[in-house]
């Protein structure tokens, strides 16, 4: 089932909430979403209480450069793996002083995919500045808009349960 505006406005309206509540401020750190983590989240009015910064590294060399992933890591794991997007959040936290960060990296088609990282494949971390990240894998299905809007929606989702 596609997933729709709507879902993601609710979805991002509850994790609004959930770090107004907590008094949090987050920052993403995308790539194959563009961005659009952050736009969900700063859609609605007031959002500076709660969005500190989005940082859209596509590039190995905005990785690199604005997050400190290490060309190691790259190197032996590609972008869209473990050790990079947990690389990313770290890098995030570091760079911006928020509370919270969510990184997104991985496969939205219709090109790039590979045997073992197949179209579809995307990474996310989820991490605060005094704690432990958490990162998961998931292989979404359809199109490049497809995967994009699942992997923006498991993204305020995934924060919003690493929250609570």
């Amino acid at each position: 089932m596609p997933v729709t505006d709507t879902q993601l406005a609710e979805a991002g309206t509850r994790l609004a909430d959930l770090l107004e509540r907590q008094g949090l401020m987050i920052t993403t750190a995308e790539s194959c979403t563009g961005g659009w983590v952050a736009k969900v989240l700063t859609d609605r009015s007031g959002s500076s209480a709660y969005v500190h910064s989005g940082i859209v590294t596509y590039s190995n060399d905005a990785k690199r450069g604005l997050l400190g992933v290490n060309e190691s890591s790259l190197e032996r794991h590609g972008a869209v793996s473990e050790a990079v997007v947990l690389e990313m959040v770290a890098g995030a936290l570091a760079v911006t002083g928020a509370d919270v960060a969510v990184a997104i990296s991985g496969v939205a088609g219709p090109a790039g995919g590979s045997e073992d990282k197949p179209v579809g494949t995307v990474w996310f971390a989820w991490g605060r500045s005094q704690s432990a990240a958490e990162a998961v894998v998931r292989l979404f299905e359809g199109d490049r808009d497809a995967v994009r809007r699942q992997a923006v929606l498991c993204a305020l989702e995934g924060l919003q349960r690493f929250l609570e």
